[in-house]
């Protein structure tokens, strides 16, 4: 049995983009897929929740002129071109799926309703959560944390282009420490950028973990799975 039966996996758009900054790199999506395809394979139940930054985000400079709602309204359709191209990508490895929506759109994807959500992750698909949460103002980070307590996930892997949380930007600074672990609350008290003030508050009143890792370090998301101690953990710490 993996360490962790059942993981919601929260992927940015941006990290879909790889060099290019914009788009979706094919590569990337493969190479994601392929990561997932051996998870499955390890036994775990994999869902996950894409961002939508490398097409459209509301609160990009893009959008600075247009009315909030309506610019939230393009990113989470964003969110549903970055799934659609993640569910190609698996279903050429033959990896089975099921995409569901927050915002009705019968002719590409399912509503999202979580008992089938559960259902499919049962039978071992890879649910694909699209539209974040259906409602403005709302991040895919909270859209995250809210399914995978819908679905009852073991853990949240948030997948970056780092190693896991440290205790200032390591791009910027050489000198940033690492956490191994840190509470939700020290992660609040630090005003440190893991999630979205909404995610880290949805996780840490439900005792949900979060493992922050770096998804671009192939074998990453196996070697979780296999117990070792991979990124950075937060959960309730001594709380």
């Amino acid at each position: 049995m993996p360490h962790y039966k059942r993981i919601l996996l929260k992927l940015s758009g941006e990290s879909l983009a790889g060099d290019e900054g914009y788009g979706i790199d094919a590569c990337v999506v493969d190479r994601y897929a392929d990561e997932i395809k051996k998870a499955l394979a390890r036994g775990a139940e994999i869902a996950l929740v894409i961002g939508g930054g490398n097409i459209f985000r509301g609160l990009s400079s893009a959008a600075a002129n247009m009315d909030r709602v309506q610019a939230d309204h393009m990113g989470m359709l964003a969110t549903v071109i970055n799934s659609l191209a993640f569910q190609d990508a698996l279903e050429r490895k033959g990896v089975f799926t099921r995409l569901m929506s927050a915002i009705k759109m019968e002719q590409v994807a399912e509503p999202f309703i979580r008992r089938r959500a559960i259902r499919h992750l049962e039978k071992g698909r890879v649910v694909i959560f699209g539209a974040g949460t259906g409602n403005p103002y709302f991040t895919t980070d909270t859209a995250a944390a809210l399914r995978a307590v819908e679905i009852e996930a073991d853990v949240i892997v948030k997948a970056t282009r780092v190693d896991g949380v440290y205790d200032s930007d390591p791009e910027k600074n050489p000198a940033a420490t690492m956490f191994s672990t840190i509470s939700y609350l020290d992660v609040l008290k630090k005003n440190l950028r893991v999630m979205d003030l909404t995610a880290i508050t949805l996780c840490r009143e439900n005792r949900l973990p979060l493992v922050v890792m770096n998804m671009n370090a192939e074998g990453n998301l196996m070697r979780l799975l296999e117990g070792e101690g991979v990124g950075t953990l937060v959960d309730q710490g001594g709380e």
